[in-house]
């Protein structure tokens, strides 16, 4: 079964040098067709024909009032959403959309390695990463701990770099229920490299697919 996406990539704040190879990896991943847009009518027609919209490093404000209105209410009605990386820095004037997130970027410190710990592996986003994932990323942190509203699939070992701010509970991944849609969100994505990482690209296939609603849990 082929699930077709919707990539979002507009940004009205800090742009990503990485996108063109972003955008590239998801039409590449096996199971997707892929339209692409950074226009913002895209968002204000019916969405029905795809399987989940991708925000994929968004920035800023990137929706008109009636984009608005047709994401979440096709979200509700059970559409899949994905957010990648810089998804957590968009949208910050809309109430909705942190919700729907699960939680909106605070700061990252600089670029580095680092480790992401799976917490959770029965999901497909995670199902094939190694139990400790040695990684290079911004690391974000977050205004505020998602836990309590989400379903954390993996968490930063702060230990393991330079600058972290959230303590020994720092989620990077996490989906939710949102109406009757599913959301996805990583908060790995930042450099061109990532979009090269094979097990980068089985993450965000898998989370995507389960957005999609073409992948189940175990």
């Amino acid at each position: 079964m082929t699930a077709r996406l919707l990539v979002y990539t507009r940004t009205a704040d800090y742009r990503h040098d990485s996108l063109p190879a972003a955008v590239a990896a998801v039409r590449a991943l096996e199971g997707f067709a892929v339209d692409h847009t950074e226009d913002p009518s895209a968002l204000e027609a019916p969405l029905d024909g795809y399987a989940a919209v991708v925000f994929l490093s968004t920035s800023g404000e990137v929706l008109t009032p009636a984009g608005r209105k047709r994401l979440a209410g096709y979200v509700e009605a059970g559409g899949g959403f994905a957010g990648v990386h810089a998804a957590a820095c968009t949208e910050y004037d809309w109430p909705f959309y942190g919700e729907l997130l699960g939680a909106r970027f605070a700061r990252h410190p600089e670029y580095q390695p680092g480790r992401a710990v799976v917490e959770d592996r029965e999901h497909p986003a995670t199902r094939s990463l190694p139990a400790v994932w040695r990684f290079t990323d911004e690391w974000y942190d977050f205004r505020a701990n998602p836990r309590p509203r989400v379903r954390v699939l993996a968490v930063a070992d702060e230990s393991s770099y330079r600058g972290g701010g959230m303590g020994t509970d720092h989620p990077l991944v996490w989906c939710r229920d949102q109406g009757r849609g599913r959301v996805f969100y990583t908060a790995l994505g930042h450099a061109a490299d990532a979009y090269r990482d094979p097990d980068f690209l089985a993450h965000l296939r898998g989370g995507l697919m389960w957005a999609a609603g073409a992948e189940q849990d175990k």
